[in-house]
Order: structure tokens, then sequence, then C-alpha cells
């Protein structure tokens, strides 16, 4: 008989006016302040509020880093990078969008 292997899921359900803190989306997204703070500096997350220790970030933020933290533990992306990664990806899924409404023009 076949060796049963055990797999531990998680998900998040996040309201989109739900608001983080810099320390929650830390925990939630599984990333690092610093690399939080690498990923406003270009632009990848766009908190509100002037300094860190008073950021907060809206629910959209949540995928965002960790579609980041994805990017740079999978592909080994700076911050940099990743904002670069994020903008093509978004501009590839706009194109889709505009194929399945008919075509360019």
């Amino acid at each position: 008989m076949g060796q049963i292997v055990g797999y531990v899921m998680s998900a998040v359900v996040v309201d989109g006016d739900c608001a983080f803190s810099l320390a929650e989306l830390c925990r939630a997204s599984g990333l690092e302040r610093t690399q939080i703070v690498e990923l406003v500096a270009h632009g990848v997350l766009d908190p509100q509020g002037t300094a860190p220790d008073n950021w907060t970030f809206g629910g959209p933020a949540l995928r965002t880093a960790r579609a980041a933290g994805r990017l740079m533990r999978d592909l080994e992306l700076d911050a940099a990078g990743v904002a670069m990664a994020l903008d093509l990806i978004q501009e590839i899924a706009a194109l889709r969008r505009q194929l399945r409404r008919g075509g360019a023009h």
C-alpha cells in the first residue's frame, strides 16, 4: 500500500476594504519588513501614511506582496526586478483581455 503524505494549506480571505499595518502585512505575506519597505520604494506597494511605522495597506496589497515574495524566492529577483516583472505580468493580462474582447485596434 502507498504512503500517505499530508499537506497543509492555508488561505486568507481578504475583503477589499480591509487594511493592514506593516507588521500585519509582513505576517500575512511571509515577507520581512525590509522587503516590504523595498517594494514600497520601487512602487510595487503603495501604502497610506508617511512613514513605515504608520503605513497602512489595502486588501489587494496582500496578493501583490505574496506574488512579489514568490518572484523574489523562485526567480531570485530583487525589488527592482519584481517591479518590472509585475508590470510585465499586468501588461500581458491587459493584452489578453483585449484579445478576448475582439482584438487590438
